[in-house]
């Protein structure tokens, strides 16, 4: 079960780690996008969790992976790191019985959650936004997989968002940024969160909207999420900042997972598209594997019609005109301009 290749490595992590020389039991539990091998082992009785990194580069680097791995195993927030190596690309931390998480409870663990994430020193490499939009949303813009009216709707309002939202140093901290259900376990008590392979230095309002798309169905809902997350009722700058990143990451999501479901070629019209919250819903019950084309496509459309309904609401001109009085030019901008 274990590649061939890694059998030394991974003996010598066991002994390193437990003082064992054997595995007593070994399950696979690899899913979703991830290119890791990931499996439940026992070792001396008690179950851990082994990652082998099947893929190592300058986007895959072990190195900041498993540096943020320990940062937030020290906090408390990932579960405790037993052992790691870059140079082999393994990890072994304990192992949580993930239990079903309410999405009213999570409204609360979650933001709490995020806030002591945000509030670590900074990981060690900042998120290249101009890599991800040449690779996804420009890409996206290009590849006709949408009408091509939708597509000069959708950037029209999309360019006005990169015009207009700050990067702005408080803002940039410690960030998961890939808070899928997968990704948030929870004890009975209190969630864990696992997979550092996208931790990065980011504004702290994308691990928020990431989060959001799963528990915030509400205006109620919203002010309860952000409430928690900031200790105390939010203001209309906040709210503004939240809105306009939840929109850049439907942009983003669209982009990537039509791109990924695609192969290419056109969406074309999608009999019962499931509403926002529905697709969301069914995904944090884990019935959505983003793996699948078929599921990629429906995530990707959903983020795509919730953007195209969005940027014509009230909410989103007010929310640009919040943002850019608070920051009049010249300041710096989060988002890249179009190449």
């Amino acid at each position: 079960m274990i590649p061939q290749d890694k059998d030394t490595a991974v003996s010598r992590a066991i002994q390193q780690a437990f003082g064992a020389t054997t595995i007593d039991d070994i399950r696979k539990m690899t899913k979703g996008l991830s290119s890791d091998l990931v499996f439940r082992i026992v070792v001396k009785g008690s179950p851990y969790l082994l990652r082998i990194m099947t893929r190592m580069n300058e986007q895959m680097d072990p190195g900041r992976i498993f540096a943020c791995m320990n940062a937030t195993s020290d906090a408390g927030l990932t579960p405790r790191v037993r052992y790691t190596s870059a140079e082999d690309g393994i990890s072994v931390t304990d192992f949580v019985e993930d239990l079903p998480l309410p999405a009213s409870q999570a409204l609360h663990l979650i933001p709490c959650t995020l806030r002591n994430l945000h509030a670590l020193p900074p990981f060690p490499k900042e998120f290249n936004y101009v890599t991800a939009h040449n690779y996804f949303i420009w890409r996206f813009r290009k590849a006709s997989l949408v009408p091509q009216v939708e597509i000069d709707d959708a950037f029209t309002s999309y360019e006005q968002l990169c015009a207009t939202y700050p990067r702005l140093d408080a803002d940039m901290v410690s960030c998961h940024m890939d808070l899928k259900p997968d990704n948030i376990l929870f004890d009975g008590q209190r969630i864990w969160l696992v997979d550092w392979q996208a931790g990065f230095v980011n504004d702290r309002y994308f691990d928020l909207a990431v989060a959001a798309n799963f528990v915030v169905t509400s205006d109620a809902d919203e002010a309860a999420y952000l409430g928690h997350y900031f200790a105390q009722p939010t203001d209309e700058y906040q709210r503004a900042r939240f809105f306009l990143m939840r929109q850049a990451l439907h942009m983003l999501s669209a982009s990537v997972f039509l791109l990924l479901g695609s192969a290419g070629k056109p969406i074309g019209e999608i009999e019962e598209l499931p509403s926002f919250e529905d697709f969301h819903r069914r995904a944090w019950a884990g019935e959505v594997n983003f793996a699948d084309a078929h599921d990629q496509i429906l995530s990707g459309m959903v983020h795509w019609r919730r953007l195209l309904h969005n940027i014509h609401e009230s909410r989103f001109a007010e929310a640009l005109r919040i943002i850019a009085s608070r920051h009049p030019e010249p300041t710096r901008r989060l988002l890249p301009p179009p190449n």
